[in-house]
């Protein structure tokens, strides 16, 4: 789960990266009062959480779930236990308003 990473810009190095015109535009109307380079660096921390693991719910993130079906292999949001193709799992829906795989019941053991 993306983490907000509240470092002071004077501790960050600098770091030159060419966007297309057209791409910085929607980033900034998308970030709106947030600052698009805020923006990016949300995107890119919540890219390395994903990459590298950790980016682990915990059951009290969950505020409700739905019975589904995968029809692609998961990875359980809060466990990190494998969801096969077909097999039963549930949609989480996070208290950020995301929706995230849950391996069936056993997430809320890890409570």
């Amino acid at each position: 789960m993306p983490t907000s990473h509240h470092t002071s810009t004077t501790d960050m190095q600098v770091t030159s990266i060419r966007l297309e015109r057209e791409l910085k535009e929607r980033l900034k109307t998308l970030a709106g009062n947030q600052g698009y380079q805020t923006l990016i660096r949300d995107v890119l921390w919540t890219y390395v959480q994903q990459k590298s693991g950790d980016d682990r719910l915990s059951p009290t993130q969950i505020s409700a779930s739905v019975p589904a079906i995968a029809h692609q292999q998961q990875h359980c949001a809060v466990t990190g236990q494998v969801i096969q193709p077909q097999e039963a799992m549930q949609l989480g829906f996070t208290t950020e308003g995301m929706v995230v795989p849950l391996s069936s019941d056993e997430w809320q053991d890890k409570a």
